[in-house]
């Protein structure tokens, strides 16, 4: 243990931490190797300092770690820290580039998350993840069947088809085809259930049950906003927030031309797609039922494809998000 230390940097790994300590004047005291266990005692012995970290998977537990021990934890964007890193790529290098972006005054920070915020995540995530497997079988299943010149129509339930449509099939695959359809099912409950516990959710909230009152916004994209979105009053605007998101061109400007290309795709990658998925719902019904109350939206779908729309569509959503959520408003039709 050392007093004067100002900050550790902190490069994370499963089993092997590399620490890196700086001292007030910003000379690297020493930087070694550490176990998990010796961490975790470093981190309690410490007097009170920042600790610095590459913004990932397991640095909200440890950044949740420092923060009990009196510590100030400040975990950066890992993109934010790759310009930092000098020479060849080690762990050592890492940690330096770690204290020297943290040190940074214009550096953007990631708030660290509660435990209760990464409980939600890994449930909608889990939600994701099986719905992803039972597209995967689906798919795997109608592939074979189109071996032998049976096409089901869209839908999981079409499948079905198999028990009754498929009697001069080989019998290996009828009894594959089970098995599909078997697991199929298995994973159609559990991604049910799991739908009814974020409605549930929703419902109770609220302001996911505000959320979902927005055009285009269930119960899943509320919670994903509820999961994966920080403290919406961190950001200055929905402008801001749309931009963390990603759904913001991308600019190519310099010499005082500006350049805008396509969306820069640099923000939360659940809550983008899930707005956008929303978005191009919202348009499908517009042109379905031919126009909607919505002028901007009528007008917007009547001069840009569907895709541009959409994306456009989701950005208003973003900023609808942010100022329902930071004003304590209710959704109203612009």
């Amino acid at each position: 243990m050392t007093t004067n230390i100002s900050m550790l940097a902190i490069d994370l790994a499963k089993g092997s931490f590399q620490v890196c300590a700086i001292g007030p004047e910003g000379a690297v005291l020493y930087n070694r190797s550490m176990s998990r266990t010796r961490l975790a005692s470093l981190l309690a012995e410490q007097p009170a300092c920042i600790v610095a970290m590459e913004a990932c998977a397991t640095s909200h537990h440890w950044g949740r770690v420092a923060q009990l021990h009196g510590h100030e934890a400040r975990l950066v964007p890992a993109t934010y820290v790759k310009p930092f890193v000098k020479r060849q790529k080690n762990d050592r290098a890492d940690a330096e580039a770690i204290a020297e972006a943290a040190l940074r005054s214009t550096m953007r920070f990631v708030a660290v998350k509660s435990a209760e915020t990464q409980a939600r995540a890994v449930a909608f995530r889990t939600h994701q993840c099986l719905v992803r497997q039972r597209t995967q079988l689906i798919n795997g299943l109608r592939g074979h069947l189109a071996e032998f010149g049976l096409v089901a129509p869209k839908g999981p339930a079409s499948l079905n088809a198999l028990d009754d449509e498929a009697t001069d099939l080989p019998s290996p695959v009828r009894e594959m085809g089970a098995i599909y359809l078997d697991q199929i099912a298995r994973l159609t409950a559990v991604i049910e259930q799991l739908a009814d516990e974020l409605q549930a959710a929703s419902k109770a909230d609220a302001q996911l049950r505000r959320l979902c009152t927005i055009p285009g916004i269930g119960p899943v994209t509320a919670g994903a906003v509820s999961a994966f979105a920080p403290d919406l009053d961190t950001f200055d605007s929905g402008r801001n927030f749309a931009a963390w998101l990603g759904l913001v061109p991308r600019q190519r400007s310099t010499g005082g031309k500006t350049r805008l290309g396509s969306v820069s795709k640099m923000g939360q990658t659940d809550i983008r797609r899930l707005l956008i998925v929303g978005a191009m719902s919202v348009i499908r019904w517009v042109v379905r039922k031919g126009g909607s109350a919505n002028r901007w939206l009528a007008a917007l779908v009547a001069r840009k494809p569907r895709m541009v729309a959409a994306v456009a569509l989701a950005n208003k959503m973003a900023r609808i998000i942010w100022a329902m959520t930071t004003k304590k408003e209710d959704y109203r039709m612009p």
